[in-house]
């Protein structure tokens, strides 16, 4: 006790003799309020009662610009982590489809020409140049990011005159960022050379598959030709007939080849027809300026009859039983005189038919109608209605024992100006050729 009460009168001694020590100045002590900053004095009220000297004040700003040049950095660093994040995902992304593309290439290369093969009538999958051009841009898209990243990701410092500056990046993450730019780089040139393969690669398919599929169709071609021309329908070129079953305007054959200018002829065929009245028109010849050059015809209840440049010879001639009947007329230019025979037998001559006429060259053969301009107009009147077959001309007058041989089949003889074979005679409108062998046929009939 006696301990405690002489501390307490040391204190109060010691507290008077350094108050008379220091004349005219108090110290006083307060709480630094929230917020203030240490060593400003502030009084009871607040209000600052000591002024700062000009270091503090430096050193102040000095702490202020650190500290937010810490902010800064901080701010820097969390986006430069974020892109190098982008960028890694992406290069992990081209690594693993470059990965995936090499370990596929080989068991790849069969699939992608079996799919390239599917469409054989030329339809190509998409031009791999298209994917090379965007994969370029890709590239240069990139690496202008990547240069922009590298010139704005410098760290803020501060210089003695309290400005800003700028700071390179670390040699690590320039240098990791360089690797990073140089790998995906190589990535893409890669990916563009194998595109580049491969673009030619398909190409060299595509060509060699249009080759071969030209060969086939000009071999498909030439077989259709081959057919054509072989006529395999009928068993010889000149084994068919030509079918007229209505009586049309419409109905008809033409003979491809044209006669030259003629002195004499002699014209040819077997023919089936049972039309009432009459069996109209088995053939006309029309040349420009006279339609009724050469025609035979049996038109109403009138007899068959001859016309040379449009002048008339009736013939004694009865083929409408619906049996097949050989005929063959002839005429020559001198005294214009003419012949007629059915199934081998000369029934009928005349003269004074045209005479001095020769036959006109260059005009249009027509079966089954007469022609009122030349290869056309067809009156349905004087249609033939039948079929007919071996229709044979010649420029000169044959021999009766050869026509008795052609009617009797016991002589083959095709005309020297038009003979009968497939190839000579078009049909048109609903006519029909059908294969025929007149002679077995015609035995079979009687």
């Amino acid at each position: 006790m006696l301990a405690l009460v002489f501390g307490l009168l040391y204190l109060v001694s010691g507290r008077a003799v350094s108050s008379q020590d220091v004349t005219g100045s108090r110290f006083v002590c307060n709480a630094i309020p929230p917020g203030a900053e240490p060593g400003c004095g502030y009084g009871p009220t607040g209000n600052r009662v000591q002024s700062s000297s000009p270091v503090e004040d430096e050193l102040r700003n000095t702490i202020i610009q650190l500290r937010e040049t810490i902010l800064q950095q901080k701010e820097t660093i969390v986006s430069q982590q974020g892109t190098i994040k982008e960028l890694n995902s992406k290069l992990a992304r081209c690594e693993a489809a470059a990965d995936e593309m090499a370990q596929g290439k080989s068991r790849g290369q069969g699939s992608r020409r079996k799919e390239y093969g599917k469409n054989t009538m030329g339809d190509l999958p998409r031009d791999p140049g298209e994917t090379i051009d965007q994969l370029g841009k890709t590239m240069q898209t990139l690496k202008g990011r990547l240069e922009n990243l590298e010139q704005s990701l410098r760290l803020p410092t501060t210089n003695s005159s309290g400005a800003s500056a700028l700071t390179p990046l670390p040699p690590e993450l320039r240098e990791l960022l360089r690797q990073r730019l140089g790998a995906l780089e190589t990535q893409l040139l890669r990916k563009v050379a194998e595109l580049e393969e491969e673009k030619s690669q398909l190409y060299n398919e595509t060509a060699a598959h249009r080759q071969r599929t030209e060969s086939a169709l000009n071999s498909l071609m030439e077989r259709i030709a081959e057919l054509e021309k072989s006529n395999n329908a009928f068993k010889s070129p000149e084994d068919f007939k030509v079918s007229l079953p209505l009586r049309t305007n419409y109905l008809y054959g033409r003979i491809k080849k044209s006669l030259p200018e003629m002195y004499a002829f002699t014209v040819c065929m077997w023919l089936k027809s049972s039309a009432s009245p009459g069996i109209g028109t088995p053939f006309s010849y029309g040349v420009p300026g006279q339609a009724n050059e050469i025609v035979l015809i049996e038109w109403g209840n009138n007899p068959i009859e001859l016309l040379v440049n449009d002048k008339v010879a009736q013939l004694p001639l009865s083929v409408s039983d619906g049996r097949w009947h050989h005929i063959c007329i002839t005429w020559t230019t001198r005294d214009g005189f003419w012949e007629a025979y059915q199934d081998g037998e000369r029934l009928g001559t005349g003269d004074n038919l045209a005479p001095w006429h020769p036959i006109k060259p260059g005009g249009v053969i027509i079966l089954g109608q007469e022609q009122d301009i030349v290869g056309g107009r067809f009156d349905a009147t004087q249609a033939f209605v039948g079929e007919l077959t071996q229709f044979n001309m010649w420029d000169r007058v044959l021999r009766p024992v050869d026509i008795m041989g052609l009617a009797n089949c016991s002589a083959y003889m095709p005309g020297n100006v038009v003979p009968w074979i497939d190839a000579n005679v078009e049909v048109f409108g609903g006519a029909s050729k059908a294969a025929l062998e007149i002679c077995e046929d015609r035995a079979f009939d009687s």
